[in-house]
């Protein structure tokens, strides 16, 4: 079974390893039911998906008709605006088939002018508060892709007492000094602030290019049991964060694997000898995805 730790202040152990549920929608009938199983089996008892993921939350809502109760569940809006967010969410609702989320995120807000109006009088963050008080989302939280997001999610924290973030990280992103210091400085805020923290990207290869997409992920992740083993504990080292899966389901197992057995951190050896023989490059330039995603 995953270990759990404690999921920022919201009260509730979620398991180290999130279940993302982006690949979910594209998933084959049997693919699905597969990893509900692996779900149960395994100890996974986070779920996080968005409305922005295709069919992926209609799918989960399948699950939610009889294990509710078994998940913290999670899900998202890219809206900005109060009334857009608001028929999100209501939409978010009735396609997981449940009355409340646990948590309800700012999907990818790294864009200033998207951010100023996430903020404004009318903005996302109105409705999230409205919905809290109405008890159909208990915590909120925010999430974002590229270079940026550590500082971006500083900068929303300081304007509003999130639950949680969600940012990327990974080996090769953190040998960029000025990452490694941003993340650095918004896991520390996290921890003042007892505000979880989920990291993504942490098996990723490299963008697909020119190479046939052999995975449903917009960036080509690691496949090989060994790599995963090493990026996935390489992150692990962080002692208070949840690591999301790639979003191809298959590879979840692997990502289980990786981290089901006493944790030890990959020396700087195994991971630039990990870089060079998987030729792992970043998937993102700035914050820019070097791949246009299609459900991520």
């Amino acid at each position: 079974m995953i270990s759990t730790l404690p999921f920022g202040r919201t009260g509730h152990a979620s398991s180290r390893i999130i279940f993302g549920a982006a690949g979910l929608g594209r998933a084959t009938p049997e693919q699905g039911a597969a990893t509900l199983q692996v779900l149960l089996d395994r100890g996974i008892n986070h779920i996080d998906t968005s409305l922005n993921y295709h069919d992926s939350e209609p799918r989960v809502g399948e699950w939610m008709k009889e294990h509710r109760s078994r998940f913290f569940l999670a899900t998202k809006t890219a809206s900005r605006k109060y009334d857009d967010a608001k028929r999100d969410l209501e939409s978010s609702l009735q396609r997981l088939c449940v009355d409340y989320v646990d948590s309800w995120q700012f999907h990818n807000l790294i864009d200033n002018q998207e951010w100023e109006a996430a903020f404004a009088p009318d903005g996302v963050l109105k409705a999230a508060i409205e919905a809290r008080e109405q008890g159909l989302v208990r915590h909120i939280g925010v999430t974002g892709h590229g270079f940026d997001a550590p500082v971006m999610h500083r900068r929303s924290l300081e304007r509003f007492d999130f639950d949680s973030v969600l940012v990327p990280c990974n080996y090769v992103m953190m040998q960029d000094a000025r990452y490694a210091a941003d993340f650095g400085a918004l896991l520390e805020l996290a921890r003042e602030r007892h505000v979880a923290v989920q990291l993504i990207k942490a098996a990723a290869r490299r963008p697909w290019g020119d190479r046939p997409r052999t995975r449903r992920s917009w960036y080509e992740p690691l496949e090989d049991p060994r790599a995963i083993e090493l990026a996935v504990r390489w992150v692990l080292q962080f002692p208070d964060v949840f690591v999301i899966n790639p979003s191809d389901v298959t590879l979840l197992p692997l990502i289980l694997d990786a981290v089901d057995k006493p944790l030890t951190t990959p020396s700087m050896a195994e991971m630039e000898q990990l870089v060079r023989g998987f030729e792992i490059e970043p998937v993102f330039e700035g914050n820019r995805m070097l791949t246009p995603p299609q459900h991520a």
